[in-house]
């Protein structure tokens, strides 16, 4: 043996001595804390996972074993050991809730054990709240099942996140007043933006969502692609004048796109987006009609007091919602399929933060937000996407704040507002 050397019996997982974790932030860091807890909240549990979400989205590296023991400090545990550690009334009462707001039972177990994780931070084993159910409400497995036959499905092919967006109009609540439009990323099938608005057909509405979207991220997609409705003529305009300004390098010298900024096709072609609604119809449209219903003894709409203040309340609600659903989805983990040219077997958001792992380029087209939020006024403002008065939104958040509400839900909605409409 040489001089120096040494001989532990243990083999050396680091030969050359360097510390890739030197950096790695301290026990008691709360920001780090903070992102992990996020990470378990959404569902995010696997020490790799949070590791490269870690060092992808905020720059912290860590090792899969010490993220396995911030776990362990921040007392962050697997669905196996809460289910086993809970006492059974409360891990109950954790799915009874859930199917207290799914009366037309579309949710399955494994959405209900997403919903819990996402309202609570609690994880739950998918059998154990498929037995409670089973028990609670057997007869919504046979409601379920037809549904799982009627999607077609048919090889998507796109590069990576942001190179092409999917947009459309969601009509199946415009018959009680509350239409929504929304735009999917078709690579990953992330969900970008679900808005409630009052009309899904005014062209200027939706150009101003598509704006907004524009400025939010800080980019736009290679391709924008709709139906052939009249109300998108304005989005094709403004993606064509925007790709023009600025990501010229995707138009040819003699004038012509290598891709169009937008496209037009047939609604039942638009899959990713379509797709996108029947899920959304099925696991929760369907129950805001019966919530919705729940009112007819309460609410008059031939009065104009009452429909206003129905028109900010639910408009107010169904926002709400939708931002909790986009979070669900985006979080939701999909079934790997090795047909599939995208990614599979994991979720939106995780496949578009390591896209480069999931075989993705990155595609979105960086844009002047101060030109896109010009753009936006002239258009007409937020006005365009306004249920109410800008002033009468005001008078009546006041009086909301007023009544000291903790939580506006689809179980309170009616309640609400037959405590506000006397004040308002």
């Amino acid at each position: 043996m040489e001089e120096g050397s040494s001989n532990t019996g243990k083999s050396n997982n680091n030969p050359t001595g360097i510390n890739q974790f030197k950096d790695c932030p301290p026990k008691n860091d709360e920001q780090t804390a903070a992102l992990i807890t996020g990470y378990h909240k959404r569902g995010i549990t696997g020490k790799l996972q949070i590791s490269e979400l870690l060092a992808e989205e905020h720059d912290i590296k860590m090792s899969q074993r010490t993220v396995a023991r911030r776990l362990k400090d921040l007392g962050l545990k697997g669905s196996g050991a809460t289910t086993r550690e809970m006492p059974l009334p409360q891990k109950r009462q954790l799915v009874l809730d859930q199917l207290a707001v799914d009366p037309s039972s579309r949710r399955g177990p494994r959405m209900i054990k997403e919903y819990i994780t996402h309202d609570t931070g609690l994880h739950l084993t998918r059998d154990f709240i498929e037995q409670e159910m089973r028990i609670h409400d057997p007869d919504g497995f046979a409601v379920r099942l037809p549904t799982a036959k009627k999607i077609s499905r048919r090889p998507i092919v796109c590069l990576g996140p942001h190179h092409e967006w999917s947009a459309d109009g969601h009509d199946k609540l415009a018959k009680i007043g509350f239409p929504i439009w929304g735009v999917r990323d078709v690579w990953g099938g992330k969900w970008l933006g679900l808005w409630v608005v009052p009309n899904n057909r005014l062209k200027l509405a939706v150009a101003y969502l598509y704006l907004q979207l524009v400025e939010e991220l800080g980019g736009m997609s290679v391709q924008m692609t709709t139906d052939c409705g009249s109300e998108t003529t304005e989005i094709f305009g403004l993606a064509n004048a925007l790709r023009e300004a600025f990501s010229p390098h995707l138009i040819d010298p003699g004038g012509s796109n290598v891709l169009p900024a937008h496209r037009f096709m047939k609604s039942v072609h638009n899959i990713t987006i379509e797709r996108g609604w029947l899920r959304l119809r099925l696991q929760w449209g369907d129950n805001v009609k019966v919530f919705w219903e729940a009112g007819s003894g309460v609410y008059d709409a031939t009065n104009h007091h009452q429909y206003e203040l129905v028109q900010w309340l639910w408009s107010k609600l169904i926002q709400q919602e939708l931002d909790h659903l986009r979070s669900t989805f985006n979080d939701h983990k999909v079934r790997r399929n090795k047909e599939k040219l995208g990614p599979s077997g994991v979720s939106p958001n995780i496949a578009t933060a390591l896209y480069a792992k999931y075989g993705g380029e990155w595609g979105l087209q960086p844009v002047d937000v101060n030109v896109v939020r010009q753009l936006k006024e002239e258009l007409g403002g937020e006005d365009l996407v306004r249920f109410v008065p800008a002033e009468y939104a005001t008078h009546a958040q006041t009086i909301y704040d007023s009544l000291g509400i903790e939580s506006l839900e689809f179980n309170n909605v009616w309640n609400i507002f037959t405590l506000m409409l006397p004040l308002i």
